[in-house]
């Protein structure tokens, strides 16, 4: 049990703020749906936003930061100069970014059109790129806090980095109350709060790092062997980013075609994003520098334990919310989100999209525990290969099936191609050998928590229909899914002790780590 010690609070730790940043996540859109809906300047902002966010996977928590975590972490066990590293890797990338920067400023009008095509020719284009025009420099703040992050997580310190996001959002809702109490155009205020919020969050962890020792200021780029080896490893990872961000791509140009549904698929993709950002991402970045460490150490035991104890709590948190967000997608979203300017017909899209990500959440979340795996061994070119094939089943999925399901086809295009991806993952890792491997607490754990999972499932599906009047009602229905919500966490808990797949003990443990 030793070897969880350092594993399980550091998850807990960033699982706890990763799930407020969450929470503030979706206040933030429960507030954009109310005064916005799924209309013009909705959609406008949400393709602007995604600009930034996307170049923010190969430069962020994407391709580079998984490459110069292991490289920093290894050069932390040994001493070999981490800081100057690290200092290196910040000044190429903030030079690399500033290009990028000036660049997306002249060609806004085409990265649009790359992103939402169904956009030319009315309002929605003009407005893209002039939020898109504000909003992009955001990638340079956050790309530079992530990589400033990286070190913190390889240090041991996790909750600066994984606070920051929480920064986001509340600025970005404190920009949505300001722009309707000034009766401004509110759109535009919550595009500006983009780049101010990316600013805070630079701050705070710019701030953590010089108290760790880690005052890194930005100097004349030098293309050291280190960093040659850097852009090696991260060459194939970047263009694996690439390749999950035509993945997105397809979904917003088939919803950009149909009109509202770059709304509803983007509100789709909070309510899923809440329990993947929770487990998921905090697992990852946990997992990342950890599993550096021991292989660096060449201790392959507790390699294998860390590996199989994140599998094993990734699913114990994430089979309820998948099952959840299939069963009970329509009260989850008329009540988080249909109010004022979003209106009944957004809902029933909107859950329809819930409930088709939701079948894919296992997949996303499992291929943040199997990537790391790769990756602390400076192997991105296979990962390469299996998003090359995830990309190309997204896209026949999504663009055959437009015409027979409309805009849904974008969101089973990218669960199934979720699922392709983390299969060919799992089957690429078992020449790796017994360090991920799984043992035999994960087999005998697995199959219980599919079948405590099940038992919860016909609980929500009975309950939602005992409380559907009072789902309806405008007062009532928040007490009504709050509810539906706890009774189903609680009847998840007793499955879960009752089948064995935890005891008591195990919980308590937990708890108390």
């Amino acid at each position: 049990m030793k070897r969880s010690i350092r594993l399980l609070p550091a998850f807990l730790t960033v699982g706890t703020w990763t799930l407020l940043s969450r929470v503030f996540g979706l206040a933030r859109d429960i507030l954009l749906a109310s005064y916005l809906g799924s209309g013009p300047a909705a959609q406008a902002f949400l393709v602007a936003f995604t600009l930034p966010n996307m170049f923010r996977r190969f430069f962020a928590e994407g391709a580079f930061n998984m490459a110069f975590v292991p490289m920093f972490a290894k050069r932390l066990e040994t001493g070999d100069e981490p800081k100057e590293f690290a200092r290196d890797a910040l000044s190429g990338l903030v030079t690399i970014l500033m290009g990028l920067c000036v660049v997306a400023q002249v060609f806004m009008p085409w990265l649009v059109l790359a992103m939402a095509s169904g956009f030319q020719g009315d309002e929605r284009f003009e407005l893209s790129v002039h939020y898109g025009r504000i909003a992009f420099p955001y990638i340079l703040f956050i790309s530079v806090a992530a990589l400033l992050s990286g070190v913190l997580n390889a240090l041991g310190r996790f909750a600066a980095a994984a606070a920051a996001p929480v920064l986001m959002n509340i600025t970005m809702i404190s920009f949505l109350l300001i722009g309707d109490l000034v009766g401004g155009e509110v759109a535009l205020w919550l595009v500006w709060a983009v780049p101010v919020a990316g600013v805070a969050q630079l701050v705070l962890v710019w701030k953590a790092a010089a108290n760790a020792g880690y005052r890194l200021v930005p100097r004349r780029p030098r293309l050291t062997p280190e960093l040659k080896r850097l852009a090696i490893i991260a060459g194939p990872a970047i263009i694996a980013g690439g390749v999950t961000q035509i993945n997105l791509l397809v979904g917003r140009q088939v919803g950009s075609f149909f009109d509202g549904a770059v709304a509803w698929l983007s509100f789709a993709d909070r309510l899923y994003q809440l329990p993947l950002g929770v487990v998921g991402i905090a697992i990852g970045i946990v997992l990342l520098p950890d599993l550096a460490r021991k292989l660096g150490a060449n201790d392959e035991q507790g390699s294998r334990f860390a590996v199989n104890r994140a599998t094993e709590f990734t699913l114990a948190l994430t089979l309820p919310a998948t099952l959840a967000l299939i069963l009970i997608p329509t009260p989850l979203v008329s009540v988080l989100y249909e109010r004022g300017e979003f209106t009944a017909s957004d809902t029933a899209r909107t859950a329809l999209a819930v409930a088709i990500y939701g079948a894919g959440l296992p997949a996303f979340v499992l291929q943040k525990v199997f990537l790391p795996m790769y990756y602390v061994r400076e192997d991105t070119r296979t990962p390469l290969r299996f998003a090359v094939y995830g990309m190309l089943v997204n896209v026949v999925v999504a663009i055959a099936l437009a015409p027979v399901m409309g805009f849904a086809a974008a969101a089973l295009g990218t669960t199934v191609a979720g699922w392709v991806m983390t299969l060919l993952l799992w089957n690429g890792s078992r020449s790796m050998g017994e360090s991920v491997r799984a043992d035999a607490r994960l087999l005998r754990t697995l199959p219980r928590l599919i079948l405590a999972t099940l038992m919860m499932g016909g609980v929500l599906v009975v309950l939602e229909q005992v409380l559907s009047a009072h789902l309806q009602l405008p007062v009532w229905r928040y007490g009504a899914l709050a509810l539906l919500v706890a009774f189903g966490m609680a009847t998840y808990a007793a499955a879960v002790l009752l089948t064995g797949a935890m005891t008591r003990a195990d919980i308590r443990s937990m708890i108390r780590r």
